[in-house]
């Protein structure tokens, strides 16, 4: 398991399908079907956090504040800054444990020139702005014009604005088969799609049907000597493993290399353990001298 290395987020406890979370100074307390154990909560912040978000059983919910303080507001990891804000279905507008793909993929960026990379599915832009930062041209492709107007607005207090990035607002898979009819291609391809979701227009995205697909038309955009290809998977139910036999039937099929798989994970303060958050998977082209062991 990869465990992201923050210093101004901390999973401080959780318990009975909660967990309790510090965002630098600003305490929320979100649900998590993860944390199935009902261990007692001792740890200070239950009490009185700024912010709790409660289910609805109607299907929802909604966010109860009994705190006093700003929103939004930002955090950092490392050298990127992120707007935090409580928002719909229990968000943030972050992903914490995304960070150590952020890390992975700065990695092998670094040192190559003229790079340009996929983001699909790319929400408030954390793996865009890793990217970014190691010098690569990203294309930014999400459905939701809010999303992207939030991943604009991280891009440019990381002060990445004027780097080349396309901001593009459209279905993913309308877009990709676009990209493909133009002979438009990329050196890499990250995908972090949702278990469920709507295009712009309503299309309908579904995963378990829909990914093979999806990915399927990725190699098609895929320059000559590619260099990875990530896949990320937050659907209950499909594990590093699975995702990692997805890219073996078809990117490996295509270009030679290798696909590791990895779960994500966030180390809880109070607990001793790391709270699993989903899994990733990476086709890496070994041919081009990646020497880096996940």
């Amino acid at each position: 398991m990869k465990i992201s290395q923050w210093e101004n987020y901390e999973l401080l406890d959780c318990s009975n399908g909660e967990r309790l979370e510090r965002w630098n100074d600003i305490i929320l307390v979100r649900p998590d079907p993860q944390v199935i154990w009902k261990t007692p909560k001792l740890e200070p912040h239950w009490n009185l956090p700024h912010a709790k978000y409660f289910r609805s059983k109607s299907g929802g919910g909604s966010w109860k504040f009994l705190k006093d303080f700003k929103r939004p507001w930002q955090i950092c990891y490392k050298d990127l800054k992120f707007t935090v804000n409580t928002m719909g279905f229990k968000h943030t507008g972050v992903f914490p444990e995304q960070a150590a793909n952020w890390d992975l993929i700065r990695k092998l960026l670094v040192g190559r020139n003229n790079v340009n990379v996929l983001n699909l599915f790319a929400y408030t832009g954390g793996a865009t702005l890793a990217c970014a930062k190691a010098g690569a041209f990203v294309c930014h492709v999400d459905s939701a014009k809010s999303m992207v107007r939030l991943a604009r607005e991280n891009a440019l207090n990381s002060g990445l604005l004027e780097r080349k990035i396309r901001w593009i607002v459209d279905d993913c898979r309308k877009f990709l088969q676009r990209e493909i009819k133009r002979g438009v291609k990329y050196d890499a391809i990250i995908m972090d799609p949702p278990s469920y979701g709507k295009g712009p227009s309503g299309e309908v995205w579904n995963l378990e049907s829909d990914i093979f697909e999806l990915i399927l038309c990725g190699s098609k955009v895929l320059s000559n000597k590619p260099l990875f290809f990530m896949l990320n998977s937050y659907t209950s139910g499909i594990s590093c493993e699975i995702t990692k036999c997805l890219l073996e039937q078809t990117i490996n099929k295509v270009f030679s290399g290798t696909v590791e798989g990895y779960e994500l994970g966030i180390k809880v303060k109070n607990v001793g353990i790391s709270l699993h958050s989903g899994s990733t998977s990476v086709w890496i082209n070994r041919k081009l001298g990646f020497d880096f062991c996940i």
